[in-house]
């Protein structure tokens, strides 16, 4: 079972994403691409138990411009999966 996250859009420094195949407690965590560092905030966990979904995630005043891309990890943080890379302007 492949564990998908899908970008869909950024407006109003809202992101909107889709996914399949993570289940409770995974968590979705952005990343820059530039650095590849994880960014502490915001971290959101799946509480759905329904392995397919949606996420809208908001983003705080302090993440800048750039690229970035969402990771999906599991409940021992270790990878899932990973968008497509995406800019916030």
């Amino acid at each position: 079972m492949n564990s998908v996250i899908n970008f869909v859009e950024f407006d109003n420094r809202v992101i909107s994403a889709t996914y399949r195949h993570l289940m409770v407690r995974a968590k979705v965590v952005l990343v820059d691409q530039a650095s590849g560092q994880r960014l502490l905030d915001p971290v959101t966990t799946i509480t759905s138990p329904m392995p397919v979904g949606s996420l809208r995630i908001r983003l705080p005043d302090e993440v800048g411009p750039g690229t970035y891309f969402l990771m999906a990890l599991n409940g021992h943080g270790e990878y899932l999966a990973r968008s497509a890379d995406f800019a916030i302007v």
